[in-house]
């Protein structure tokens, strides 16, 4: 069983700033991905940022150089800082992590976090 827990979204203005983070614990042998996704109201589930385990970083195009995304892997642990936040960045965003148990690799979803840009 592996716990995917977020925290940190809210209510924002427009040119704002947010800091998700996004810790796993449980019974897997090591993790090859994390990442988060969002979902706006009526938009399907897209991929804003991933981390791989060898640190390559892959971005949404309309969230490249305003979002960043960072890893701690001694906690199991991912970070998305969100700055110059827009209208259009409202949605929940899920944690998403790659495992490997013993038998096979595995993603795990946290429950999703409300990120609300308004002024």
């Amino acid at each position: 069983q592996v716990h995917v827990v977020e925290s940190g979204g809210g209510l924002v203005q427009p040119g704002g700033s947010l800091r998700l983070s996004c810790a796993a614990s449980g019974n897997f042998f090591s993790i090859y991905a994390m990442g988060w996704y969002r979902q706006g109201p009526g938009k399907q589930r897209e991929l804003v940022a991933a981390s791989s385990s060898s640190g390559k970083t892959n971005y949404l195009p309309s969230v490249r150089g305003r979002f960043t995304i960072s890893r701690d892997n001694a906690k199991n642990s991912v970070y998305l800082q969100m700055n110059s936040l827009k209208p259009e960045d409202t949605a929940v965003y899920y944690c998403n992590v790659g495992t490997v148990v013993a038998s096979g690799r595995y993603d795990y979803w946290g429950q999703g976090i409300q990120v609300t840009v308004s002024s």
